[in-house]
This record gives structure tokens, C-alpha cells and sequence, in this order.
């Protein structure tokens, strides 16, 4: 764990998600998406956590909220997008004395609170209260999220990132042991699973009917990945519905030896990622887990992992300790009874387990209770490490689409986008914990990730604002009767616009390596730069100078490259016999720099 910097810095308290917006049209000093519109704005107070009471005009649009300082040589600014708001609430009351003390306090879900004080007379916070309750809460209010409203345009469409059978056939799949499924096209056998599914293929499509009778939610196993190599499979799917008298069901028990089968694997492994005796208490409520007696050719391995209500305490204690300030005399005595790096330990080493596994040629299954929290944590980071093509920018969306948005993890009820209910107990960052878990991998493998961090920020930043239909609705079937893909932007779309922002000049693509993250907590960080990024005492170094180095030395290469090509085309020309001759010499000299640029440091 390193250290936490303090200098001071200017104050701007600015959401980069906001500045990287194309085609932004000013207005009142705000710069505006198309399809957003202005609201309302008023003189406000803002009580800054790092610096004293500053006065200026708080502007509130369909999208935003967005305040910038009258009074102070030192700028202060504040874009917001209003999805990131959790809770707005009245702070004080008309007889409440003291200097700033009538107002409003709005929590936020992306590790900041925000406090605004206004005049105790004539009700002054009732407007602008009500109006950040109304657009921070669109479907509360029988409204529309901003995501329906944008008119933004890109050249790429972020849409055709993910085609299920394309994917599936870069990973070598139908084939004789695997086949394709369309029984799920009007979501029929599982609501909340993709239309296309992959299955054993000596399993019939009634036999997938029979096994959904027993497993949670009907989501029973299917394939995620497809070792080319070894034939080894990664299967995903929900917990069985045992109960406390120990059902059995031939179909399941079968269908599983199946998935063992399809490449001789001696013994199939079932990853379980709850603590053994939460599944065991899961009994209760009709589920479980896969005896020894009825499952006789798997081994079960419960991984330990804690539910989301654990999760959602922990980041909880997490930002009550990063903001607004971070008290340095007992910052590490804090961060462990936190207990969040703690988790982000033992995803990452349920994940290294199932890639282990495959790698050495067995089959696994994993599952949790429902098999769309913990269950996509573990198949997607342990894909990450089995197949390159998921470090690359493209793979990584690609990724996210398939083992997230495709398979139902319930990103509508985990956020709670545009919904008022902040105490709602289905509220957990899930994908948040994930996203760090990609981080530490990137921290510990800096050359084979082709994205950066700046790309893991943005798919934060917009899981909440609201701005892209990428991250809305619970699953495929509730995206697809909102019709998001033609009527709202794709994230992708924004990021494939301008994907030099998100490149690691640091990768070295290497298409057979299999990564293996030391998961202890020696070597694990807090993503500073995330967690404490609105600390403006807090010294961000968004780029290492050795990073900004290298990028200058990639342009100098290119220049040379440039010139290069430009003598080599002037030594084809019949005419220039004199130029080629006092140029080949020079012409080596670029050659050399390159070879010399092109060593990964």
C-alpha cells in the first residue's frame, strides 16, 4: 500500500466523463449534449468539504447539474450527471441557525456528497429541490431517463460491438461436442438469459426444459468459454433448487455429467462462490447446492465470496473513510476494517482457480445463488486471464456485453438508475468490485492490457449517468422490449470514436499467455485514482511520466516512420539516382530508432 500525497492544487471538482462529449453546444457556460435541455438555474452557496463556502449559480438541465463560482479567483466547478445522484434531502429548516445552514445535501453514487446552501427566506430551496428530486428520478416520476432523450450521433455504432455467434465461433464453437440453442429466442426457457445459448450437444432441447425446473430462475448451465486447445469449458448458471429435503433431479445430475463428457474431463468441478454455510442456509429458501451423493463425477469448491449486501456495507465504509477527507494517522488501520481489498481478494482468487483449472484441461461449472452477481465476476476475470482477445479494447466490450449485459446481471436494480429508492436492499456495486478487479490486473500486467484506466473510469462514470443504453434495464429481454438499441446511444459507440484516449502505450499483445494475478494482500492497491479522485489535496498522477514519456517517443517514431516512407518513395523516381545515394546512409538512421523505440520498457 502506498502512501496518499497531499499538495494543494487548484479546485475543480469536474466529471471527465463530461468534457470528453462531442459536438457540445455552449449555453450559460455549460457546455450542452444534444437532446439535453436546461431546467432551471439559481445563486446558490456550495459548502466545499476541501476549502470554505463558495458563492455561485448552480445551472440544473435534463442531464446535469452543474455549478460554477461568482466569487473566488480560484475556479470551482461542479458537472454532475444527475444519474449519479443517490439522495437529495433538506438540510435544516426556516428557524435553523448559523452561518449556511439552511439547504440541500445530495449523496452521490460515485464516492462524493455534495452540500448547497441557500437564503433561510420564502422557501428558496422548494423549486430547485424539487426539480433535481424530479430529473435525478425520471422513472419515479413517470418520466424518461436521458438516455432515451440524447440526440448524439457517432460514426461507429456501438451496437455491432457484440454478435453472440460471432463470438461464439472466434471461440471455436458449434462443434461436435458443442451446439447451438435458439429454444430460449422469445426467452421462453429463461427470462432473463440471451436468445442464443450454447449446450452439450448430445443434450435435446427437452432435456434443457427438464433441468430448468431445478435450477433458480431457470438459468441452467451453459457455456461462456471454449478452450480450443484442451476442449475445456467454463459453464455458467444459478444455484439448484434442492431445498431443505434434499431434492434430486435425474435430468440435472445427468445433464452436468455431459458438460464433463463433452472432453473426458475426469472429474467436473463446481465452482460455488458463496461461503459454505451461506449455501447451506440457502437450503431454506428452496436452493442449495450439488451433493456428493447425487453429483458423484464433480468435486464442489465453495470460493467464499460474500453477497451483495456485504458488498454494499463495505464500499459504504470505504467512502465514509476516503471523503471528504482521509485521515493519514490511522489510514491503513482504516482501510482494513473496510475489509473492501479484502473482497476484491477473494474474487480474484476464485477467478485465478477457474482459469487454473481449464487451463489445465478440466471443465468447470460456476454458480452462485442466482448466477448474475458473483458468478459473472468469476467467469468474466477468469476469461480475462484464459483468452488475450478480452485485453484488447475491442474484446474488453465485447467482454462486458456478452458475461454482463447478455447474461443478465441486473444492473437497473444493483444501480438503481433514475429510481428514488436509495435504501433499496437490491442496491450493491457488483460491477464496480469487478472493474477494480480488472484494475489490479492491469497494475500487475501493465504491458497486456491494450486499454488504460482512463477506459475503466468512462464505463464508471456512465454506468451511472444515464447518458448510453449500454447499462440499462436488468437483462436481454427487458432491453429489447424498451427497444434501447434504437432508441438510445451505445457506450461503445462514444469510446470507438476516439479509442486513442483509451490506449496503454505500454501493450504488447501476446495471443497465448495466460495471466495469473498474485491475489494476496501485499500486492493489492486501492484504486486511488478512482476511489479518491475528488480530492483535489490528493496528488493524481493520471498519467506516469513514464507513460507520457513513451507516448512522446511513439509520435517521434512515427515522424521517423514518415520520413522514411517519404525517402523510399523519392528513391523509386528515375530522377532522383542522386538523392538515393546521399539518403540510403540516412535512411538507416530512422531504422535504428525504431528498433530502439519499439523495446516494451
Amino acid at each position: 500500500m502506498y502512501p496518499l500525497l497531499f499538495t494543494q492544487l487548484p479546485l475543480i471538482c469536474v466529471n471527465q466523463a463530461s468534457r470528453e462529449s462531442l459536438k457540445m453546444e455552449p449555453l450559460a457556460d455549460v457546455a450542452m449534449l444534444p437532446g439535453e435541455e436546461r431546467v432551471i438555474d439559481k445563486d446558490i452557496i456550495y459548502i466545499c468539504p476541501f476549502n470554505a463556502a463558495v458563492k455561485g449559480k448552480v445551472f440544473i438541465t435534463n442531464y446535469r447539474l452543474y455549478f460554477k463560482n461568482t466569487d473566488s479567483e480560484m475556479p470551482v466547478t461542479l458537472d454532475v450527471p444527475l444519474g449519479v445522484i443517490s439522495r437529495v434531502e433538506k438540510m435544516g429548516g426556516a428557524s435553523s441557525r448559523g452561518e449556511n445552514s439552511y439547504g440541500l445535501e445530495i449523496t452521490c453514487k460515485d464516492m462524493r456528497n455534495l452540500r448547497f446552501a441557500l437564503k433561510q427566506e420564502g422557501h428558496s430551496r422548494r423549486d430547485i429541490f424539487e426539480i433535481i428530486f424530479k430529473y435525478a428520478f425520471p422513472l419515479s416520476h413517470g418520466m424518461q431517463l436521458f438516455a432515451f432523450l440524447s440526440q448524439e450521433k457517432y460514426e461507429e455504432n456501438g451496437w455491432n460491438v457484440y454478435e453472440a455467434m460471432e463470438e461464439y465461433r472466434r471461440q471455436g464453437v458449434p462443434n461436435s461436442e458443442w451446439r447451438v440453442t435458439f429454444i430460449n429466442k422469445n426467452y421462453e426457457l429463461c427470462d432473463t438469459y440471451p436468445t442464443i445459448l450454447v449446450v452439450p450437444y448430445k443434450a435435446t432441447d427437452e432435456d434443457l426444459k427438464r433441468v430448468a425446473t431445478f435450477r433458480s430462475r431457470c438459468r441452467i448451465p451453459v457455456l461462456s468459454w471454449f478452450h480450443k486447445e484442451n476442449h475445456a469449458v467454463i459453464t455458467r448458471c444459478s444455484q439448484p433448487l434442492v431445498g431443505m429435503s434434499g431434492k434430486r433431479n435425474k435430468d440435472d445430475e445427468r445433464y452436468l455429467d455431459l458438460i464433463r463428457e463433452a472432453n473426458g474431463t475426469t472429474k467436473l468441478t463446481i465452482y460455488d462462490a458463496r461461503p459454505n454455510v451461506n449455501a447451506v442456509a440457502n437450503k431454506a429458501t428452496g436452493g442449495g447446492y450439488e451433493g456428493d451423493d447425487a453429483y458423484q463425477n464433480a468435486e464442489l469448491v465453495f470460493l467464499d465470496i460474500h453477497n451483495i449486501h456485504v458488498m454494499r456495507e463495505s464500499l459504504k465504509k470505504l467512502k465514509d473513510i476516503v471523503y471528504p477527507n482521509v485521515e493519514e494517522s490511522h489510514w491503513l488501520s482504516s482501510l482494513e476494517s473496510t475489509h473492501w481489498l479484502e473482497h476484491i481478494k477473494l474474487v480474484l482468487s476464485g477467478a485465478i482457480q477457474v482459469a487454473d483449472k481449464v487451463s489445465s484441461g478440466s471443465s468447470v461449472v460456476v454458480h452462485c445463488s442466482d448466477g448474475w452477481d458473483r458468478t459473472a465476476q468469476l467467469t468474466s476475470l477468469s476469461m480475462l486471464m484464459l483468452d488475450s482477445y478480452y485485453r484488447t479494447l475491442r474484446g474488453f466490450q465485447v467482454l462486458l456485453e456478452k458475461e454482463w449485459i447478455g447474461f443478465g446481471h441486473k444492473f437497473a436494480s444493483r444501480i438503481g438508475h433514475g429510481d428514488k429508492n436509495h435504501a433499496d436492499q437490491d442496491r450493491s456495486p457488483i460491477f464496480v468490485q469487478f472493474i477494480d478487479c480488472v484494475w489490479q490486473m492491469t497494475k500487475q500486467f501493465p504491458t497486456a492490457f491494450e486499454f488504460n484506466e482512463r477506459l475503466l473510469v468512462v464505463i464508471l462514470d456512465h454506468l451511472y449517468s444515464c447518458r448510453f443504453g449500454t447499462f440499462l434495464y436488468n437483462c436481454e429481454s427487458a432491453r429489447e422490449s424498451n427497444n434501447v438499441r434504437a432508441k438510445t446511444v451505445s457506450l461503445w459507440s462514444s469510446v470507438n470514436s476516439d479509442t486513442s484516449l483509451y490506449i496503454n502505450p505500454f501493450y504488447t499483445p501476446e495471443s497465448s499467455r495466460v495471466l495469473y494475478p498474485v491475489a494476496s494482500m501485499r500486492h493489492l492497491e486501492l484504486w486511488v485514482t478512482y476511489y479518491i479522485r475528488w480530492n483535489p489535496r490528493i496528488q493524481h498522477q493520471q498519467q506516469s511520466p513514464v507513460e507520457q514519456r513513451y507516448k512522446e517517443l511513439l509520435v517521434l517514431r512515427d515522424q521517423y516512420l514518415k520520413k522514411l516512407e517519404e525517402l523510399q518513395l523519392s528513391d523509386s523516381t528515375p530522377s532522383s539516382t542522386h538523392l538515393t545515394n546521399s539518403s540510403t546512409p540516412n535512411a538507416a538512421t530512422p531504422n535504428q530508432h525504431i528498433t530502439h523505440l519499439q523495446t516494451p520498457f
